[in-house]
């Protein structure tokens, strides 16, 4: 069996220019790659240099309802050192609060959606995953 590494997770979004420019400016993120052409492809990576999601809009699928999608089905999570005040200054740049938790073990969950719908995750947990 292969060993694989993960290269990027892709979103289908209605406005990719825009999203990307919001998680630039408010997530902290860097575009990497972009098109100024249909599908505007946009491969913005995170802070860390780690993790890379593709953004487009491409007619050949319905680009999904995020907002009426539970959390739980799709979100996209960022380990926030600060999560409270990563919520806050989210809610001020737009997002919405949707859940925010306090686990047993002491890890923060705070759950948003950006301005398009898609939900957020903000995740301060007790151990790191990595």
């Amino acid at each position: 069996m292969p060993t694989l590494s993960l290269e990027h997770v892709a979103l289908n979004v209605s406005e990719p220019a825009a999203v990307a420019a919001w998680y630039v400016k408010h997530l902290g993120m860097r575009i990497v790659r972009q098109s100024a052409v249909a599908p505007y492809i946009h491969f913005i990576a995170d802070a860390a240099g780690r993790t890379v999601i593709e953004i487009y809009s491409n007619p050949d699928d319905p680009i999904p309802d995020y907002a009426s999608m539970h959390p739980l089905r799709l979100h996209v999570a960022f380990a926030a050192p600060d999560p409270d005040g990563s919520r806050d200054a989210l809610v001020a740049a737009g997002a919405s609060l949707v859940d925010d938790q306090t686990r047993d073990d002491g890890t923060r969950l705070i759950m948003l959606r950006d301005p398009w719908g898609l939900a957020l995750q903000l995740a301060k947990r007790r151990e790191p995953l990595l």
